[in-house]
């Protein structure tokens, strides 16, 4: 634990997070998508891409999906974009995820549980989906164009990690659409929309959010800790409360919805009476830092 805390500064809930969130992942790839003959687009979809032209090809055949080991190597030059641009941290967490990923690649068999083909895009974009928004919001990723929607959306506040994924996909799937068919390409296509949609909502550090909070007793703490802890600035005055005219202070700040949740849970902690109203998946412009 000392070493996973100096290395990936990473607690266990994060730690949790990402390898549940890495077997949701690789459950819906194995189980929803491969045995359909679909492909999931990225980095893996390019992996996968390799993996079909080659046994189509070069007749390679071996007892397991062989592309989680093509999606490892693919991301190799990814990891150097990730520790240049995102921070140690964050390379060290999403080369081990990659890892994780990788093994259940390999060891998660292929089979189908569900005949019908809309079914398992829908199953497998809501699992995926869901799976990497849990490793985004453990401070990871999946690599591949999760790296690069990160890098890019860091940059550009009206960019996303999904709407980068989706872009990249749609050219895979066009590559896909001619080599294995136009019905592979559109099924592919709708899990891909479907596994954006739910990562963009469960990656809470793209969600923006702002909050009031009102307190009787001095802020400073909540201040501080706003300040220091979340890096994020805020606004407060001083004001009546109406019931009672007693003096209230109110403090406001804009935040990412990751950071929304970690100050409800110091609220809890602080020895003051507060009282906080919350706005989420609201639009700010201007010099508002998004956070990876």
């Amino acid at each position: 634990m000392k070493l996973l805390k100096e290395i990936f500064n990473w607690n266990i809930n994060d730690i949790l997070k990402a390898l549940i969130g890495s077997f949701l992942f690789c459950l819906a790839i194995n189980i929803f998508v491969v045995p359909n003959n679909l492909y999931t687009g990225g980095v893996l979809g390019i992996a996968q891409l390799i993996r079909s032209i080659s046994i189509d090809i070069l007749n390679i055949k071996t007892s397991f999906d062989f592309s989680g080991t093509i999606y490892f190597i693919l991301n190799v030059p990814l990891f150097i974009v990730a520790y240049k641009n995102l921070g140690k941290t964050f390379f060290f967490r999403t080369v081990f995820a990659v890892a994780i990923q990788t093994i259940m690649l390999s060891i998660i068999p292929s089979q189908k549980i569900v005949s019908d083909v809309l079914t398992n895009v829908f199953v497998g974009g809501i699992l995926g989906g869901i799976g990497v928004g849990m490793i985004l919001s453990s401070g990871a990723s999946t690599g591949g164009t999760d790296i690069i929607g990160l890098a890019i959306a860091k940059k550009y506040n009206n960019f996303s990690v999904g709407k980068i994924g989706l872009i990249v996909n749609f050219v895979i799937y066009a590559i896909a659409g001619v080599r294995y068919g136009l019905e592979i390409a559109i099924y592919s296509i709708i899990y891909s929309v479907v596994d954006n949609i739910l990562v963009d909502k469960m990656h809470e550090q793209n969600v923006c959010s702002t909050a009031f909070i009102f307190c009787k007793k001095n802020p400073k703490p909540i201040n501080d800790y706003i300040k220091n802890v979340l890096d994020r600035d805020f606004t407060y005055w001083y004001s009546k409360g109406g019931y009672d005219d007693s003096r209230t202070y109110i403090i406001y700040t804009a935040l990412t919805k990751y950071e929304l949740i970690k100050l409800e849970r110091a609220l809890k902690t602080f020895d003051i009476q507060t009282f906080m109203i919350k706005s989420e998946g609201i639009g700010i412009k201007g010099e508002f830092l998004k956070k990876y």
